[in-house]
């Protein structure tokens, strides 16, 4: 039995674009709403701390996502599974990956975590994290490493339920965990004075609110959630299949993070004023991502489904489609991010304590800004060749991702009329490669015959 259509969402009918506006709108307010309290989380860290436990968050955020790297990249595998075998009427199959998906993510996250805790101060250190703040980092860095758990479970039912086209249910408890985080942090950092600690342990307790919530939301109301014992039991085969597209991915977010984390070390080299206007700058470009993030959920889902109903042609059709989208959004955004970055980098630090950091970081988003249409290709060419179940690509994303961010900001830097902006330039560099590959990978169309699961 299928869910009810409030509860999924059958793309392999209809209008791809109407289909992808509709799916990925929900989405997209979700997601900005996230990343309003990321950046008001920031605001608080920044303004109520100080400038520089705003440098020591920033110095842990590559290196929490590399340590969260391989629990996301499973969860995206658990995702594109589910959406293979709903587009294929195989419900059977859909609740056994989300019942092996508990095993795989209980065991990912366990590891991750401890490895996380345990290594955070000899990472932190070998990447020259500066003295003023690599206290804070540690202390930042553990506290989310305890609850990594917490972050792997709303990720993974968020992706099972985009799976089936259920872009709504996470929007809802994503607004009720933004606002559960503003408040905790609130309480935290400004009552408790918790410093770093509390902000980690806010953004904690508010997605394991959002995860349960999210969970028991969905078995009360959708029939795929509800699970015979049968289909508990442990399934070899699915869990090779999850493991064969969903390490790939863990091992492209690993790259990227990786090479997050040796720009990292860049940054650091020049001072914990650069480090904080780098931070700020980051959050503003996730921000701008969202769209594309949505766009990127939306895509992939549409050709999760139609890869498993063996409807590739109508997979082409979405591209098109998706690419069309990502080109309007960009139109829009770019004159935006020009005109009004001091501005927006005004909202991390105060203008006469910060007035440096606003300098950075205004420039900084300008030069990336120009790069917006190739960050964009990126999220399109993804969304249609991972969910096609194309693993290779992932890695291949991930190591061009990784040479770029290696090979680009530390050379340019030395330059004497580019200095610290190759730092910026190297990140829009590392977009425009990766853009490349994945617009080449498409037009391969080794995509088409990727499919783990199809129609019977």
């Amino acid at each position: 039995m299928k869910p009810h259509r409030r509860y999924s969402m059958d793309m392999t009918r209809g209008n791809p674009a109407g289909l992808l506006l509709r799916f990925m709108l929900p989405l997209l307010a979700g997601n900005l709403f996230q990343q309003v309290y990321s950046m008001v989380d920031m605001m608080i860290v920044g303004r109520f701390i100080g400038p520089d436990a705003l440098a020591a968050v920033g110095a842990t955020g590559s290196l929490n996502f590399l340590f969260f790297s391989l629990c996301n990249g499973l969860s995206n595998g658990v995702g594109i599974l589910v959406s293979q075998a709903f587009g294929a009427d195989r419900p059977d199959t859909v609740k056994r990956v989300i019942a092996n998906a508990v095993y795989i993510m209980a065991a990912s996250a366990l590891v991750m975590g401890a490895l996380g805790f345990a290594l955070s101060r000899p990472v932190l250190a070998l990447l020259k994290t500066p003295g003023n703040v690599i206290d804070q980092s540690v202390v930042y860095m553990r506290v989310m490493s305890l609850g990594v758990i917490a972050v792997s479970m709303y990720n993974c039912i968020a992706a099972i339920l985009r799976g089936i086209g259920d872009s709504r249910t996470p929007l809802f408890f994503l607004i009720l965990s933004s606002a559960l985080n503003v408040a905790l942090d609130l309480f935290f950092i400004r009552s408790l004075k918790l410093g770093v600690g509390g902000a980690a342990a806010a953004t904690i307790l508010s997605q394991l609110v959002s995860a349960v919530g999210c969970m028991l939301y969905a078995l009360r109301h959708n029939p795929m959630f509800i699970i015979s014992r049968d289909q508990w039991r442990p399934d070899g085969g699915l869990i090779r299949e999850c493991c064969r597209i969903g390490v790939p991915l863990a091992a492209q977010s690993s790259m990227i993070s990786l090479s997050l984390v040796i720009l990292q070390s860049v940054v650091n080299s020049f001072g914990s004023v650069v480090g904080a206007a780098f931070t700020a700058t980051s959050r503003v470009e996730v921000l701008v991502q969202q769209p594309y993030g949505s766009l990127f959920s939306a895509l992939s889902t549409f050709t999760g489904q139609n890869i498993g109903a063996n409807r590739r042609d109508r997979v082409s059709q979405g591209f098109r489609q998706g690419l069309l989208l990502m080109l309007l959004f960009t139109a829009v955004v770019t004159p935006l991010v020009q005109l009004f970055s001091p501005n927006i980098m005004g909202w991390f630090v105060d203008a006469e304590q910060g007035a440096e950091v606003i300098a950075y970081g205004a420039r900084g988003l300008r030069i990336n800004s120009w790069f917006f249409i190739a960050l964009g290709l990126i999220y399109v060419c993804r969304a249609v060749l991972n969910g096609a179940g194309d693993a290779a690509y992932a890695v291949i994303s991930g190591a061009c991702e990784m040479v770029g961010r290696v090979a680009f900001p530390k050379p340019l830097t030395m330059i004497p009329r580019v200095g610290v902006w190759g730092i910026w330039l190297g990140t829009a560099l590392t977009w425009t490669l990766v853009a490349i590959a994945g617009v080449l990978r498409y037009l391969s169309g080794a995509w088409r015959k990727k499919a783990a699961i199809t129609r019977e």
